[in-house]
């Protein structure tokens, strides 16, 4: 399967047409986003049980992906979107603005009974099925969900290896859960087994890299720290 299934792009929308400036421009940006995010998160932290994920902190993180890039950076796209590579048709772009403040009022009114893998899997797969954006869907949900995980547990994961960096390393584990997801809200249910699965174990391998950092040893996938 090629890796660029479930992407989505404007075309009218690029300001950048060459293909090698556009890559070197979404390297830059990517790490302008994770500061971002970063930041966002201590402030997130700082501000305690007054934190609420709200729609213009994942249109910030949209805006940082896609400045320079795209003339929708930090807006909801204006028409509708076709997603190469997946049979998900995104709902039309009238019906984006509620609900992704059905998606806020899920996390903030789940932050309490509801796990942080639970919230992080849901923003990453409800994100990505709303489609909210002309281009760049993929790299705003991976944030956000990671900006939910890092405020819910409470602190900057430590750790190079970030969850984000590692599905952008491996995206065909990343792209099926998505798509195990989908299938289950065409049943009429809500299954996110396959997605926190995904994310309990990127988060594993986050982590286990401190350890490694720490003592000088590698641990295997079965091994755990004496």
């Amino acid at each position: 399967m090629s890796e660029e299934r479930r992407h989505s792009v404007a075309n009218e929308a690029n300001l950048i047409q060459d293909e090698q400036l556009r890559a070197e421009a979404e390297a830059r940006n990517g790490l302008h986003q994770f500061d971002r995010a970063c930041s966002m998160i201590v402030d997130a932290i700082e501000k305690g049980e007054s934190w609420n994920l709200r729609p213009s902190a994942i249109l910030t993180l949209h805006r940082a992906a896609l400045d320079g890039i795209s003339g929708y950076a930090g807006n909801y796209r204006p028409s509708g979107v076709a997603i190469s590579g997946s049979k998900h048709k995104p709902v039309d772009a009238h019906l984006v603005p509620e609900l992704i403040e059905d998606l806020c009022d899920y996390v903030n009114g789940h932050w309490k009974d509801k796990t942080a893998v639970h919230l992080a899997s849901y923003v990453m797969w409800r994100l990505n099925w709303i489609h909210p954006f002309s281009d760049g869907n993929g790299r705003t949900s991976r944030m956000v969900s990671y900006l939910v995980l890092s405020v819910r547990l409470g602190m900057l994961l430590p750790g190079r290896d970030t969850i984000p960096d590692q599905i952008v390393d491996n995206r065909h584990p990343y792209f099926d859960a998505l798509e195990d997801a989908d299938r289950a809200l065409a049943d009429g249910k809500i299954d996110l087994t396959k997605m926190e699965e995904l994310i309990e174990s990127m988060l594993a391998k986050q982590l286990m890299g401190v350890m490694e950092s720490a003592t000088g040893k590698h641990f295997g996938p079965s091994q755990q720290p004496e």
